[in-house]
């Protein structure tokens, strides 16, 4: 595990998207709410926003850090769902992997609670697409 002791806290953020693109049959279920296991949108949210709390818990070596504020919005396409999570700390490392780790289980509770109605479910470009903060300041994907 790197230490990071000496670095100063400082505010730090990272945004991270992905998508699940599902078949039309479920985007009607889910923009009617009529899916089987419930509120998917709602579910996915609440179990991406856990996530970024557990992530030391799954990922070898990962820093526990305090989290003091999560975004998660997911939105209905016309070919799945789009994800995007915002995570902020006041620490000495970045939230990078926490909001990787929130738009995969985001992802992955779409595809549990879908997968019955579209077994080709699948999960798509997740990545960083900004973090800002600490001593690297703000990066962008271009």
């Amino acid at each position: 595990m790197v230490d990071v002791t000496d670095r100063d806290l400082s505010v730090r953020t990272a945004t991270a998207v992905g998508r699940v693109v599902l078949s039309p049959t479920v985007v009607s279920m889910l923009r009617d709410n009529s899916v089987p296991k419930g509120d998917v949108l709602a579910t996915a949210r609440i179990a991406g926003i856990m996530a970024t709390k557990r992530t030391p818990d799954l990922i070898p070596l990962c820093h526990p850090i305090a989290i003091h504020g999560v975004t998660l919005d997911i939105v209905t396409t016309d070919s799945g769902v789009d994800i995007q999570v915002m995570v902020k700390t006041a620490d000495r490392t970045g939230v990078e992997m926490e909001a990787l780790t929130a738009v995969s289980v985001a992802a992955l509770t779409v595809i549990d609670m879908v997968k019955a109605i579209d077994p080709g479910a699948q999960i798509m470009d997740v990545g960083v697409i900004e973090k800002d903060g600490g001593r690297n300041g703000l990066w962008t994907r271009k």
